[in-house]
This record gives structure tokens, C-alpha cells and sequence, in this order.
């Protein structure tokens, strides 16, 4: 099958929409089925990667979105305005990967593991589009499930939540001995 008379018609499709697209909507908009259109795409990512061009294609969750390549973010910002960075306090980051690792969670769960009240952080996160409202739990009140965005995905450069790193049993005894010895300092 020759590829390259679907890759300009991808490659126009992700640069028109700007965000990520469902594999599922490109294979049908480019009318192939959506296995041989996820092997056109990695050859295009290929491509990208062998030509040194200054764009790529991101994989999040089966969906791919044409962006920047981060080392050329510097010669952007000389003719854009640079866009507001946002500033992940350690109260956010620790929020964030509780969020991150145990998903979906409510704000009671979060509350219970970092032992204070995370209204602010939960607030901030879902304004960064780094966490959002996923659906509600089957319990009394309802409490609202959250969980990571693609934008999560895309800042911290993984394709899946499948992707994070996982602590070795070692590090997570360091953790807990760590943890009992702030709980006896604090009695």
C-alpha cells in the first residue's frame, strides 16, 4: 500500500484542528481502517524524526495531535507572544500525582491521603487543564471523580497514564518509615 497518499491528507487534518484527534475520526475521514492509519501515522512520526524537522506528531491515548518540537520553542516565542507558564507549587505537584496514580479519585480521597483540605489545589489544577471532572461516584452525595487531562499528558511528555514511572518497593519503604516518623514527631 503506498502511504504517502494519505500522509498529506493526516498531516493537513492535524494542523487544521490544532489539538488531538481520535484515531478512530482520521481513519474514517481518510477512509482506511484504523490499524493500517495508526502504521501511516508512525511512519510519518518516523519521518519527522529522520528529516529534523521542527514539528512532530504526538501519540496521547489513541489520539494524535501535530505540534512544535520543544527545541524550537525559543525562535516561537521571538515572533509570538510567549504564553503564561504556569507555576507547579509542591502543594500541586504532590495533588497532581495523587491524582495521576490513583485515578479516578474524589477530592475526600485526595483530602484523606494528603491529611489537609486540597480545595485550592483541586481549583488550580482543573484551571491548568492538568485534572478534570471525570463523573460521579455511586455513593451517597455524589462526590465528583477526577482524573488527568491529555494536557497532563502532553506537559509531562507521556503517550498514557501507563507510561508513569512506578516507584520499586524499596522507595515506597522509604516513603512509609518517612511518613511514621512525621506522624510520631507531630504527636
Amino acid at each position: 500500500m503506498n502511504y504517502d497518499q494519505y500522509e498529506p491528507a493526516i498531516e493537513a487534518i492535524l494542523f487544521s484542528l490544532g489539538r488531538s484527534v481520535a484515531v478512530e475520526k482520521l481513519a474514517s475521514a481518510i477512509e482506511l481502517d484504523v490499524k493500517t492509519t495508526k502504521e501511516v501515522i508512525q511512519q510519518m512520526i518516523q519521518r519527522y524524526q529522520l528529516e529534523n524537522r521542527g514539528i512532530q506528531i504526538l501519540e496521547l491515548e489513541n489520539k494524535y495531535q501535530l505540534c512544535t518540537k520543544k527545541e524550537y520553542y525559543s525562535y516561537l516565542i521571538r515572533i509570538a507572544s510567549q504564553p503564561k507558564k504556569h507555576v507547579l507549587t509542591d502543594v500541586l505537584l504532590e495533588t497532581l500525582s495523587i491524582v495521576a496514580y490513583k485515578q479516578p479519585i474524589t477530592k475526600g480521597e485526595i483530602e484523606r491521603i494528603r491529611g489537609v483540605k486540597s480545595d485550592h489545589a483541586i481549583n488550580k489544577l482543573i484551571e491548568y487543564e492538568l485534572i478534570e471532572e471525570v463523573g460521579r461516584l455511586d455513593a451517597p452525595g455524589r462526590p465528583i471523580l477526577l482524573a488527568t487531562t491529555e494536557e497532563f499528558l502532553r506537559c509531562f511528555g507521556v503517550s498514557s497514564i501507563m507510561d508513569l514511572p512506578m516507584m520499586d518497593a524499596e522507595q515506597m519503604e522509604e516513603m512509609k518509615e518517612e511518613a511514621e516518623e512525621e506522624i510520631a514527631v507531630t504527636m
